[in-house]
């Protein structure tokens, strides 16, 4: 039991500590810078390369390029997922909803490289993507500074801490080992879509390509069926350390905002947007009410 619990120690200060998180963070940018610059020549030589597509919706516009470094930034972003994992479920859970939020950003790239301006602004269906995407932005940008400032102001987890005493130690032991366990998994989950992606994209392969869908779906529509299955853990191990109503909701209730942004990559168009945004509304619903609910319950004589 000693070793095990030496071996996890050594595990989360491989993946987990805050030097590693710097060198991840070094490493990352290094890489978008990189790939940017990459883009950028692609773009450039994509006429005259007969590998590249000059048609592909990545490599018309120099806009475009920015892209591919956005795409670094949100592994960064997955990364500091797991990183914040052990140490609170609403920091964990507001890094999905950055991350989907990033997702929107970097789409609006791909958006303006395709715009057409003319007075068909809404029969045209990228205009109206990124009509749709801009305003999404902008909704979640401002309710992740509500959720932020709501979890901020919660006052609970020292006392909710020292009531759960050696069981809460146990919950962030289980939180690092389930994080842990997610850093290789996400890291090969990673390699692999976007090997497929940029094996099919220079290849002749076109209709294995087309199996895709949609580019910006590429290890995310992956990785949020993952974090469904890691959530839904969490709360039937939480079982075992709270049975209080509000925390059961609560962590219930991430769950289906999960569920929805899952559910968010399987449609298009406007469909997708309004799952994105109502997703983050019921989760910031959801510890909002909570949070009232801890309120309540520390007047109560």
């Amino acid at each position: 039991m000693i070793g095990l619990q030496t071996r996890l120690t050594q595990l989360a200060r491989l993946f987990l500590s805050e030097n590693s998180k710097k060198t991840i963070e070094r490493v990352i940018l290094m890489l978008a810078i990189a790939s940017f610059i990459v883009h950028l020549l692609c773009i450039y030589f994509a006429e005259f390369l007969p590998f590249l597509d000059s048609g592909s919706p990545l490599l018309g516009n120099p806009i475009a390029a920015v892209y591919t470094p956005f795409s670094f930034i949100l592994v960064y972003e997955v990364y500091l997922l797991v990183y914040y994992l052990p140490k609170s479920i609403t920091n964990y859970i507001s890094k999905q909803y950055e991350i989907i939020s990033l997702i929107i950003i970097r789409r609006l790239f791909k958006d303006l490289a395709n715009l057409k301006l003319s007075t068909d602004w809404f029969t045209i269906k990228d205009d109206l993507q990124f009509t749709y995407d801009i305003l999404a932005s902008v909704m979640l940008f401002y309710l992740l500074f509500w959720f932020y400032r709501l979890n901020k102001n919660r006052k609970i987890l020292n006392t909710e801490t020292l009531s759960l005493g050696v069981s809460m130690d146990k919950f962030v032991t289980f939180k690092k080992v389930i994080a842990v366990i997610l850093v290789p998994l996400l890291l090969c989950l990673a390699v692999y879509t976007f090997g497929k992606w940029g094996y099919l994209e220079f290849s002749d392969n076109n209709g294995s390509l087309k199996e895709l869908k949609n580019i910006n779906n590429i290890f995310f529509d992956e990785f949020f069926t993952v974090l469904i299955v890691v959530d839904v853990l969490l709360l039937l191990v939480s079982f075992f350390y709270t049975d209080k109503y509000h925390k059961v909701i609560r962590n219930s209730g991430f769950v289906i905002s999960t569920i929805l942004i899952r559910l968010s990559f399987s449609v298009d168009g406007l469909v997708n947007t309004v799952l994105i945004v109502f997703a983050v509304i019921f989760g910031l619903t959801i510890l909002a009410i909570h949070n009232q609910f801890e309120r309540h319950l520390e007047v109560e004589p």
